[in-house]
């Protein structure tokens, strides 16, 4: 059974890594990386089997691409506690001449990082060649790929997953963050993207729900079943409902804050709803 308290543990001082990263250069994106800390620290502590080490092949273990690049604080802070790169690394954020860019990227050899991301409606390409290629080499392990819902609003995501379906990739899970807002506003707002849950079942995926993807239960539950659920000539894809800026009260229930930094004194408000539980880098 997973140990829900350290793991709860750790998903408080990640947020608190992504709030001290964004802030200390005044750039970044928050809203969607605390959103998504409980996905993030789900898959690499309780769902993926990893190897020690990293190489980019990947062979022999599970992989994941995240294809909204610009949540790189969350993903550069479980990586680091994870232990693919020393901590207090995290400190170079977003700095010149740093592996630690605001989109990941590949050039600088960050381990844990297999493809550059940020240029979004990409990943679901990338996830699909990266599966097709454990099938032809014979590997059983599993690809996970992370997609934002606004996200889905580039063409191309529909064109790949049409494809994944006609060719039963079937040891893929996608994920999408489904937290109703982007950049400019709301997601309906903006452009509306109806039923997604149903959009993957007409294009041929096996598709399941998490209602609360900010309850670390809910998350590895729902990763378990997804997980099952592959192998079975179907593409899975989970329709994970999460709050932007979760854990930060002025950070929720609005948009503003998917790429805007927090000053002095709001830093300080939201470190105090985040206290330090596994030490600060």
């Amino acid at each position: 059974m997973p140990n829900y308290e350290e793991l709860q543990q750790l998903v408080t001082q990640v947020r608190r890594d992504i709030l001290r990263m964004v802030h200390k250069v005044n750039s970044g994106h928050p809203g969607g990386s605390l959103g998504c800390t409980e996905f993030f620290v789900a898959l690499y502590n309780e769902i993926m089997e990893l190897k020690d080490g990293f190489d980019m092949d990947g062979i022999g273990e599970d992989v994941f691409f995240l294809s909204n690049g610009h949540i790189s604080p969350v993903f550069y802070s479980v990586l680091s506690r994870r232990g693919y790169f020393p901590t207090d690394e995290l400190n170079t954020f977003r700095l010149i001449d740093s592996r630690l860019q605001g989109h990941p990227t590949t050039h600088e050899g960050l381990p844990g990082v297999r493809v550059a991301s940020g240029s979004l409606g990409q990943g679901m390409s990338v996830a699909i060649g990266a599966a097709l290629a454990k099938k032809l080499n014979g590997d059983d392990h599993l690809v996970f790929s992370l997609h934002g819902d606004g996200e889905l609003q580039e063409g191309q995501n529909w064109e790949a997953i049409m494809y994944a379906a006609g060719n039963k990739v079937d040891n893929l899970i996608s994920t999408i963050d489904r937290n109703g807002q982007q950049i400019d506003g709301a997601t309906e707002d903006v452009l509306p993207l109806g039923d997604v849950a149903e959009k993957f079942r007409v294009f041929g995926w096996d598709v399941l729900e998490i209602d609360n993807g900010n309850d670390l239960e809910q998350v590895i539950n729902g990763l378990n079943e997804a997980k099952f659920r592959t192998g079975k000539g179907k593409p899975v894809c989970i329709v994970m409902t999460t709050e932007m800026g979760n854990g930060v009260d002025f950070m929720m229930h609005t948009h503003a804050w998917h790429g805007k930094a927090p000053s002095d004194e709001q830093l300080a408000i939201a470190l105090a709803q985040n206290p330090e539980t596994l030490g600060d880098y």
